[in-house]
């Protein structure tokens, strides 16, 4: 039996609650009928994405734009940190010099 499906409010609201931390995690849990693991899943999606977050209707070619948008913003990211590192390994060099 497959699981119940939420929609994007739901998700962003449990989210949110979850984030704010004014209820326990295993209260909003059954208050809700949602896993605890769930809700912690669903809290760091919306922390890593914000109000972008739980995109479309769960299907995966609907979704492909919104993957492919969230893979050029990890890629931006590794990028800044590669020449972050760049920098401190140069300064290391000059350092020990």
């Amino acid at each position: 039996m497959p699981g119940k499906r939420h929609g994007r409010q739901f998700k962003l609201s449990a989210a949110r609650l979850v984030l704010e931390g004014e209820v326990p995690v295993k209260g909003l849990s059954d208050q809700l009928n949602v896993p605890c693991c769930t809700l912690r899943r669903w809290a760091a999606e919306y922390e890593a994405d914000g109000e972008d977050a739980f995109p479309g209707s769960g299907n995966p070619v609907t979704n492909k734009d919104y993957e492919i948008l969230k893979l050029k913003k990890e890629n931006e990211e590794l990028r800044k940190e590669v020449a972050i590192l760049k920098k401190f390994r140069a300064f290391l060099r000059q350092a020990q010099a």
